[in-house]
């Protein structure tokens, strides 16, 4: 075969911790060595496991035997007015660095910037500005995808899937990324997006790009209390051009305060925020003192910033947390258990009291809730540390995921099911609903060898 093998070793785990095992890493340097893989597999009846950048947090990368697939040599990446045309390992942090030569931008911002480009459409991945721009599946303009009888195809936006399909019910929630996008007249780059590299190998994507702004307003705003943050955020999500909209909750800040000793004392609850402006002078700016004082911010002592470097500050210290985090985790030997839950907008203040009552239940002083409160997508991290309260940890995700989808809501916005929340996704899809999946994963890959244990359980 024309590919190179490698270590396996790197390749049977992923950011979840969630481990696996494979008999052989394959690393393909072009399209057809992808095809030749593929049809190799199948003519074998070996699992084939595609492998991104192993940032993701459900296991979806993690094999369960047979091959991985390494995408590491699709680097390529040419940028274009209004697009980028990406190989499938380009990283975020590469797609924004050469986007920016160009003063444009891509949208969507995960928080992972060493994601890789096919990994966050595969999982059809959210983030800071979703809030505003919406998930990656909307920026994704074409994609280039081999399926396991060796086909590859080139599929442009507006290509219709050209087979029978049952729609499925979506919840009202404006982030998903739990299962198969099934809707009538369905797209096949909508098909694949979100599919987790169980339906094709992706190996290219053109992305849509953005002209970055006149300017750009950020800031971190402080507030005494939970609910004052969170009656900011209702009067706030329909200010123009608010491209970004995050939260942290008191036990968040607290994390932060050793590595952010200037964080004010009396700050028990954070909201972080970007807008895009005209300029500096647009009249926009003033606005805001109205709105900080209206809704009882910290105004004296919260953070504002229009250069690169104070947003980048500002984007620092909101990844710091979940770094904080594990590494509590790791201090306290322990598993994290964190949620990718999203309800509807209407319901989200409804979510956080449940989420804080119950925490302060079970988890005194040993959880933080912080995230994309603009998209209702708050994550709980429990910290355990004990055998004990690792137990209940499982117990209460469980129990969250249950009010979560009796809310209307969805068990994973932004991560993906993969291989570690197929329980949680049988919590909210009906039988019907996961039959009418099968019957694509059916269609496309008839032998259910591609990602293998993802979203679908073998049967």
């Amino acid at each position: 075969m024309p590919f190179v093998t490698t270590a396996v070793d790197p390749f049977l785990d992923d950011s979840s911790g969630y481990r696996g095992t494979a008999d052989r890493v394959v690393v393909p340097s072009t399209v057809q060595d992808v095809a030749e893989i593929a049809r190799t597999c199948s003519a074998h009846n070996i699992p084939l496991t595609v492998s991104g950048a192993g940032t993701g947090l459900t296991g979806a990368r993690v094999p369960l035997g047979g091959w991985v697939l390494s995408l590491e040599k699709f680097r390529q990446i040419d940028i274009l007015p209004g697009r980028a045309r990406c190989g499938s390992n380009v990283s975020l942090a590469d797609l924004d660095a050469q986007a920016g030569k160009t003063r444009q931008f891509f949208g969507p911002n995960p928080t992972e910037i060493s994601a890789s480009v096919g990994g966050v459409i595969a999982t059809n991945a959210g983030g800071a500005r979703s809030f505003h721009y919406g998930a990656v599946r909307r920026h994704v303009l074409a994609l280039e995808a081999t399926f396991m009888d060796g086909r590859t195809v080139r599929f442009e936006r507006g290509d219709k899937v050209d087979f029978p399909i049952r729609p499925v019910r979506v919840p009202n929630t404006t982030k998903n990324a739990a299962g198969y996008y099934l809707r009538p007249g369905v797209d096949w780059v909508d098909l694949l997006a979100g599919s987790e590299g169980t339906l094709a190998i992706i190996t290219e994507a053109e992305l849509q790009l953005f002209p970055e702004p006149g300017a750009i307003l950020s800031g971190v705003v402080f507030f005494e209390t939970d609910e004052d943050a969170l009656d900011a955020v209702d009067a706030w999500r329909a200010i123009p051009e608010l491209r970004l909209l995050e939260f942290m909750d008191a036990p968040a800040l607290d994390l932060l305060r050793p590595s952010y000793p200037e964080l004010p004392a009396k700050a028990r609850a954070a909201l972080l925020i970007e807008q895009n402006l005209e300029s500096q002078e647009d009249a926009e700016v003033d606005s805001w003192a109205d709105r900080l004082q209206a809704h009882r911010a910290l105004n004296e002592i919260s953070w504002f910033g229009f250069n690169a470097a104070e947003r980048e500050r500002f984007r620092r210290f909101r990844h710091t947390l979940p770094s904080t985090v594990v590494d509590r985790v790791r201090h306290n030997g322990y598993p994290k258990f964190g949620t990718d839950f999203a309800v509807p907008i209407h319901r989200h203040r409804e979510l956080h009291a449940y989420y804080r009552r119950r925490c302060n239940e079970e988890f005194p002083g040993q959880y933080t809730i912080f995230g994309h409160v603009g998209d209702a997508n708050n994550h709980v991290n429990l910290l355990p540390e004990t055998p004990d309260q690792a137990r209940r940890g499982e117990d209460l995700i469980s129990e969250f995921a249950r009010f979560v989808v009796s809310l209307g809501g969805t068990v994973a916005a932004e991560h993906g099911i993969g291989k570690t929340k197929i329980d949680l996704f049988r919590l909210m899809y009906s039988g019907e609903d996961v039959a009418a999946m099968r019957e694509v994963k059916q269609r496309l890959d008839p032998q259910w060898l591609l990602g293998r244990g993802t979203i679908l359980e073998f049967a």
